[in-house]
């Protein structure tokens, strides 16, 4: 199981790209100076991985609009996208997947190759707005999704999840008589934009740089899509807790928690790093994907270089 919390030593963090842990982490670095994760092995403890064909249902829980969705969906259909990159255009988001890959051949599996299967809308909030945790795992179980597969929980903004904000900004486990993995992340926009949507908010914590202007234009669903590549990586390599991590299974350090707050070259607490800025709307990002869509995606470790690996 994956958390994202705000621990107080980088040691035990389990973190979801948000830059809160990266403050309460590395709050006392200087400023001048470049984060390099340090030398590490995340180790493979031979357990299953998510290979081949990986479906992904979504189960929507409030209201979202069609625009919000669009970007989610645009999101992973990028990841099997290769579109050409020449001269002058971001890195795709495939490439920024393709570190996920290494993990896969290195434990002599196949390529874990994700694709969209079913959505379900539940915006008459069948179960209240305030969701405890053993809530989610019941709520995911409603896509029936299958060994192998991941369901995708997806709070709306009006929607409190237990230790959110105070400890959460989202999670990943399976269900245990399924086998099968999700994922829960809730739009923080009305609720802790400072904690789980930075870099797109000012910070409540640490080094109080300006925020940037998110890429399509939406604070709460572009600070989600962080979120959402961060656990999707993680589910990915490490889906029942026997995969890929450093550290305690109940506290794993995984491919992308291992360099929170890290988005481009250059990051130090409180600068995500040198990303690239749309010249219509001044959006940040480092990723492109499907059409026009760009994305911000978080560094992911790798076992080849063991340095967090950015796109830009």
């Amino acid at each position: 199981m994956g958390f994202f919390r705000f621990p107080n030593s980088i040691a035990v963090v389990v973190v979801f790209g948000m830059m809160n842990l990266f403050n309460f982490g590395f709050g006392a670095r200087k400023l001048a100076s470049l984060y390099e994760a340090p030398p590490m092995a995340i180790r493979y403890h031979n357990g299953a991985l998510l290979q081949g064909y990986v479906p992904v249902s979504i189960l929507w829980y409030g209201n979202f609009t069609a625009p919000q969705k669009a970007i989610v969906l645009d999101f992973f259909l990028s990841l099997g996208s290769r579109p050409k990159e020449a001269d002058g255009v971001a890195p795709a988001v495939s490439r920024w997947w393709n570190t996920v890959q290494v993990y896969m051949k290195r434990a002599g599996k196949k390529d874990a190759k994700v694709i969209l299967a079913k959505q379900i809308t539940d915006d008459k909030y069948s179960i209240g707005k305030f969701l405890q945790k053993p809530q989610i795992s019941k709520l995911s179980q409603r896509a029936g999704t299958k060994y192998g597969g991941v369901t995708l929980v997806l709070t709306a903004e009006d929607v409190a999840v237990e230790g959110f904000c105070m400890s959460s900004c989202g999670f990943h486990d399976w269900n245990h008589r399924s086998k099968s993995a999700f994922i829960w992340v809730g739009n923080s926009v009305s609720q802790c934009p400072g904690q789980c949507a930075w870099p797109f908010h000012q910070p409540i914590y640490g080094p109080q740089t300006p925020p940037l202007q998110p890429p399509n234009a939406d604070v709460g669903i572009d600070g989600m899509i962080i979120n959402i590549a961060t656990l999707l990586a993680g589910t990915a390599t490490n889906p029942f807790g026997n995969g890929y991590f450093l550290g305690s299974p109940a506290a794993p350090l995984e491919v992308a928690t291992a360099c929170p707050g890290v988005y481009g070259k250059g990051a130090y607490p409180g600068y995500p790093g040198d990303l690239l800025q749309d010249d219509i709307t001044g959006g940040s990002y480092n990723a492109a994907g499907v059409g026009t869509r760009k994305y911000l995606l978080p560094a992911l470790y790798d076992p080849v270089t063991s340095r967090c690996s950015t796109l830009v």
